[in-house]
């Protein structure tokens, strides 16, 4: 058996290794994996046919001096598959790569299979148009999107969320202030202002001076921020000494996750870090800020569909974490929103905690072991 696979980024790396695992336990070791992997799925087995760095870029004005490389590659991974065809092909995120390389290996009779639905049903919906006739199957980490699918006529299985499998249910707060040096009697607001240096210009002099405004009001709580690299960290911490140089505030090296579990609130960056809040089950403050223009085009053009922006708000289809958008981010409404929460009545706090932890539960399914099943029941599906 031969498996063609596809990967972008690191997290989609991560989550091809587990996949290759579970396959592997599931048909045994007589499986072979080619294709565009990283570190992770190198380890567990597969083959790479060309470095994974290379497809890691974000933005056109990254993309477009690369677009040639790109375009070429894919043209080699077509031509190499055509001649060779494996039993199926399994493009894990990275839809701007996988979506027209799963298209071309379809119309040759290869089975195909997109792993992470892109953030389709919150905006540019008409992109579902790239899976109808170029897909098998879409694997979705989400239960809500699954109907949108079926609604677009396109085939989907919710497999789970990896995340909710590695998180336990129950996290140790007193533990996790312990591993980092903190205070493990002073309330402890957690600070979350993005891992892209774009995210951190954006937010974080905000951010700095709404926590200047909440120390001022509750000189006894403690405050965390983690920085996800040394890169980060020292354009936080220009910002904090012309913005707030009397703040006292904890800064960590990465360890974003502990820094949720040591906390009792967090104020953060909308973003996947939204839904480790989620499962952690901590009250949260999400803020989202983009340029001026890309605000301005998203509004003229109503490319956002979803109820809610803040993706636990979507899955719990309630406005559980308040979301403060664009020019709602300032300090006084930061301070307004922490304080709001903080003095919430129980009964309320209570709710969130439960429709977090039922969240957590309906996503913890073993996602790889299900994506897993689901590819070789689409293989057995196909050979039939």
């Amino acid at each position: 058996m031969r498996i063609a696979i596809v990967a972008g980024e690191a997290s989609g790396d991560l989550l091809g290794s587990r996949l290759i695992k579970a396959l592997q336990q599931q048909k045994g070791a007589e499986i072979h994996f080619e294709g565009i992997a990283g570190s992770e799925m190198m380890s567990a087995g597969c083959q790479t046919l060309h470095p994974m760095e290379r497809l890691s870029v974000m933005g056109f004005s990254e993309v477009l001096p690369r677009l040639g490389e790109l375009l070429a590659l894919r043209k080699r991974l077509v031509q190499r598959w055509k001649h060779d065809p494996p039993d199926i092909f399994i493009g894990i995120d990275a839809p701007d790569f996988n979506l027209k390389l799963e298209a071309l290996l379809h119309q040759h009779g290869i089975p195909t299979v997109h792993y992470v639905s892109p953030s389709i049903w919150a905006w540019r919906e008409g992109r579902v148009k790239k899976f109808q006739g170029a897909v098998d199957l879409v694997l979705t980490l989400f239960p809500f999107e699954v109907d949108f699918y079926k609604k677009h006529q396109v085939a989907a299985k919710f497999v789970g969320h990896p995340l909710a499998d590695e998180i336990p249910l129950e996290t140790n707060q007193a533990q996790a202030r312990k591993a980092l040096g903190l205070d493990a009697n002073k309330y402890t607001l957690a600070v979350l202002a993005g891992s892209r240096g774009g995210e951190i210009k954006r937010l974080a002099p905000d951010f700095l001076r709404g926590i200047h405004l909440i120390a001022q009001q509750y000189p006894d709580w403690q405050f965390v921020t983690p920085l996800i690299n040394p890169k980060i960290r020292q354009q936080f911490e220009q910002y904090q000494q012309q913005l707030t140089p009397n703040l006292a505030i904890t800064l960590i090296d990465g360890q974003s996750r502990k820094v949720m579990m040591a906390a009792d609130q967090i104020l953060m960056a909308s973003g996947t870090a939204t839904l480790e809040g989620l499962l952690i089950n901590r009250p949260m403050i999400a803020a989202y800020r983009v340029a001026p223009l890309t605000a301005y085009i998203i509004r003229r053009f109503k490319m956002i569909k979803s109820k809610y922006l803040i993706l636990p708000n979507n899955l719990c289809d309630e406005l559980l974490v308040p979301e403060l958008i664009q020019e709602a981010v300032t300090p006084l409404a930061i301070l307004q929103a922490i304080e709001q929460q903080y003095h919430q009545e129980q009964h309320l706090k209570a709710h969130q905690k439960q429709c977090f932890h039922k969240m957590h539960l309906q996503l913890r399914q073993g996602a790889s072991k299900q994506a897993a099943k689901a590819v070789l029941g689409l293989m057995a599906s196909r050979k039939k």
